[in-house]
């Protein structure tokens, strides 16, 4: 005996089919989207048996939006208004919790504790956090920033300056470094890592004398390196500038910035000499370290390259650092791009 035939919409307009094509494509919600794509499907020929599988529903399921097709059209297939409590914070209240945010970023003990004084109500931590989220707020790590001393003017200008050095450097008639030192010890730069859920993967940390790395890196990502344990001093920049000096083939220009080693009298004396071996010193103005690509390679150094096994005694950290300072260039490649932005691989 033959079963009952299955159930469909009456045939569609060209319009309709148009209009149910969109709401597939571009519907509010999933739900929306779902329902257009069953009558569309229905059209099309499908059963409701066919349907239900396609979109992991109940035969019941489809049949009710082909029952609020047919009533009501393209508005049968709109979510239905929810019933509940209203919401518990108006549009208002909402900026102003939202203002507290802004006001204590990084406290949201803080913004709990002064929402009952603003608004007269009290909210809850996870519903600090929706309000937070919906506004587009993600909780992560604030950064160290000098821009609010800088001179943006000059810092604008500087760049531009920089760029044509950096054309030059292309263009094979000078070599553009930048200098500067970085100190490692076994304090270590806490990155962020993978860790299974429930537990918390330890760093060893411990006080230890500092190892400091004094480095002249080109645009073109290769790195020239001298270690020296304790201090840096102008005498100890010197040498440094003194060997490298010699080691030179082309004209280059070496920026640097305005720590006071870089412009002691001793060290101010020296330039002269280094220019007549053709190297130059372009000094950066004040705090614009973003200017300063060689930064970009000791955070690589200090959060990526250097290995957590190496902060488990000096000897081990200054092993790991020599290794990975050896293969700057080669295995560990920094190379700089457009928009003073940098592509690395290890």
């Amino acid at each position: 005996m033959a079963g009952k035939p299955s159930r469909r919409v009456p045939s569609l307009s060209d319009k309709e089919r148009q209009e149910l094509q969109g709401m597939k494509n571009r519907g509010e919600t999933p739900k929306i989207r779902q329902r257009a794509h069953a009558i569309l499907l229905s059209d099309f020929g499908r059963s409701v048996n066919e349907i239900a599988s396609i979109l992991g529903v109940t035969r019941l399921t489809v049949c009710s939006w082909f029952a609020r097709w047919e009533k009501l059209g393209s508005k049968g297939l709109a979510d239905a208004e929810r019933s509940g409590a209203p919401p518990k914070l108006s549009k208002t209240e909402i900026n102003r919790v939202l203002k507290l945010i802004k006001t204590h970023p990084h406290s949201p003990k803080l913004v709990l504790m002064d929402i009952p004084k603003t608004i007269g109500k009290t909210i809850s931590g996870s519903t600090l956090r929706r309000l937070a989220r919906k506004a587009g707020l993600r909780w992560k790590r604030a950064r160290k920033s000098l821009k609010s001393k800088r001179d943006e003017e000059e810092f604008q200008q500087a760049g531009e300056e920089i760029d044509e050095l950096i054309e030059f450097h292309q263009a094979g008639e000078i070599t553009l470094c930048y200098f500067d030192e970085a100190g490692f010890s076994l304090t270590p730069t806490v990155p962020y890592a993978w860790q299974p859920i429930g537990e918390t993967l330890e760093i060893p940390s411990s006080k230890s004398k500092q190892l400091n790395v004094l480095g002249f890196l080109t645009y073109d990502g290769e790195l020239t390196s001298f270690t020296v344990e304790g201090s840096v001093d102008s005498d100890i920049v010197i040498t440094c500038f003194d060997q490298f000096a010699e080691s030179l083939e082309n004209e280059t220009t070496v920026l640097i910035d305005n720590a006071p080693v870089h412009t002691s009298g001793k060290f101010e004396s020296r330039i002269p000499l280094w220019e007549e071996k053709g190297l130059n010193l372009w000094f950066l103005p004040a705090y614009c370290p973003e200017l300063n690509f060689i930064e970009m390679l000791w955070r690589m150094i200090k959060y990526h390259w250097i290995p957590l096994p190496a902060y488990e005694c000096f000897t081990k950290l200054v092993s790991s650092l020599h290794q990975v300072l050896k293969q700057v260039g080669t295995k560990y490649t920094i190379e700089f791009t457009k928009h003073r932005k940098a592509v690395y691989s290890a």
